[in-house]
C-alpha cells in the first residue's frame, strides 16, 4: 500500500493552489495580475512580502512534507529521514540495505509527484507554478544538507547578481543534476576516506539523479516565457514591493 499511497498523497497535497487562494484572501485574482503566475513570487510582486513569503513557505512545505511520510512510511536500513513521525511506525515497510533501490524510487516518485502536483494541478485547470519552491522542499528531505545549502549559496549569488528570479531558478536547476553526480563521485561511503566513494561501491542514489534531471528539465522548461523575454529583453528585473496601492 505505501508504494502506490505516498506518491498519491504528494500529488494531492501538491496540487494544492496556496498562491492563488492567498491572494483571494485579498480579493485579487493572481491570474489576472503580473506574470499570471501562482508561484511565490508572483504573490510577492502582486499581493506583498509577508504573503509572497508564506506562499513561499506553504509551497515548499507541500514539497517536503509527502517527502517525509513516504520517508517514514518506506525505510531504508542504516538510512533516517531528516524527520521522524513517530506515528507512522505500526505502518512502515522496512527494507533492507539490499533493497535500498526499491525505498529510493519510491522516495523520488513521491517527490515528482509533488512537483508534477503543482506544476499541473487539477484544480485550476492542470496549470499551475513552476516548482521552484515544491522542488526546494522536497530536495530538503531527499538531499544532505551541504547539498541543500550549496544550491541555496548558487541561488543567492546569481540572482544578487542579476536581480533576475527566473535565471537563478533556471541556474540552480541545471546545477541540480552537476551536484547530484558530483557528489557520488567523491562522497565516500560513510564518509571514510579509506572506504569506496559511493560511485565505486555502485550504492549511489540512482533515482535521486534521475529525478533531479527531470525536474532541471522542467524548471527550463517552465520558464520558457522568462527565457522568451530575456532574449527580447523585456523580463522585468525583481525589485522589492511598495506599499500596496488603495486600489489593486
Amino acid at each position: 500500500m505505501q508504494l502506490w499511497l505516498c506518491p498519491l498523497i504528494a500529488f494531492l497535497a501538491g496540487s494544492i493552489p496556496f498562491g492563488l487562494l492567498i491572494a483571494k484572501l485579498k480579493g485579487v485574482d493572481i491570474r489576472q495580475h503580473g506574470s499570471g503566475n501562482i508561484g511565490a513570487t508572483n504573490v510577492l510582486r502582486v499581493i506583498g512580502k509577508k504573503y509572497g513569503i508564506t506562499c513561499l513557505i506553504l509551497d515548499a512545505l507541500k514539497g517536503f512534507i509527502p517527502v517525509m511520510i513516504a520517508m517514514n512510511l518506506i525505510r531504508i536500513e542504516g538510512k533516517h529521514p531528516a524527520l521522524v513521525f513517530d506515528f507512522l511506525n505500526q505502518f512502515a515497510l522496512h527494507l533492507s540495505a539490499a533493497d535500498q533501490f526499491k525505498g529510493q524510487l519510491v522516495h523520488v516518485l513521491t517527490a515528482l509527484a509533488a512537483v508534477l502536483g503543482h506544476n499541473y494541478s487539477p484544480w485550476v485547470g492542470f496549470k499551475g507554478g513552476k516548482g521552484i519552491a515544491t522542488s526546494a522542499g522536497v530536495l530538503i528531505g531527499l538531499m544532505p544538507p551541504f547539498g541543500v545549502v550549496l544550491l541555496l549559496i548558487i541561488w543567492l549569488l546569481v540572482f544578487a547578481s542579476t536581480r533576475y528570479v527566473s535565471v537563478a531558478s533556471i541556474t540552480a536547476a541545471v546545477a541540480l543534476p552537476v551536484m547530484t553526480h558530483l557528489g557520488a563521485r567523491f562522497h565516500h561511503i560513510d564518509n571514510d576516506k579509506s572506504l569506496p566513494t559511493l560511485w565505486e561501491a555502485g550504492t549511489w542514489n540512482k533515482p535521486l539523479f534521475v529525478f533531479t534531471l527531470i525536474i532541471a528539465i522542467l524548471a527550463v522548461w517552465k520558464h520558457r516565457s522568462n527565457l522568451r523575454r530575456l532574449r527580447e529583453g523585456t523580463e522585468n528585473r525583481f525589485e522589492p514591493k511598495k506599499k500596496q496601492s488603495a486600489n489593486v
